[in-house]
């Protein structure tokens, strides 16, 4: 019988895969960026329309353009945190799903004791047992 068992990936920390990082953090910022200036643009055009209340618009996309930012936060706070780890670091990337043969007399507490897949720059380097 075969059973799916959640396996951690986890990514050591080298210069490249720190620049990778690096490199999709400021996109996502950018980009989050773009999406509240476009919230703007499409506020100021609505509100020139005058089909809808003004207060009712406003809150609404106050209110996403905060989602935004606090997404903006927390990527500076993870850029933050990424120029503070050293090099070789491990960083929890992914869980994955793995299948796992059992068969009757196998201990259970071992079949289901984790396992983690260690990766450098898309290598996997290591298979540990939790």
């Amino acid at each position: 019988m075969r059973i799916l068992q959640t396996v951690s990936v986890k990514q050591v920390l080298t210069e490249m895969s720190k620049y990778k990082l690096l490199k999709k953090y400021k996109d996502n910022k950018q980009q989050l960026k773009k999406e509240c200036e476009q919230l703007l643009f499409e506020m100021k055009k609505l509100d020139r329309t005058r089909k809808y209340t003004p207060a009712g618009l406003k809150s609404q996309f106050d209110k996403e353009i905060d989602i935004r930012k606090e997404k903006i936060k927390l990527i500076d706070f993870q850029i933050e945190q990424l120029d503070l780890l050293p090099l070789g670091s491990e960083l929890n990337d992914q869980d994955v799903q793995a299948l796992i043969d059992i068969k009757v007399g196998d201990n259970w507490e071992e079949v289901t004791k984790g396992k983690t897949i260690i990766i450098k720059d898309g290598t996997i380097i290591e298979i540990r047992e939790r």
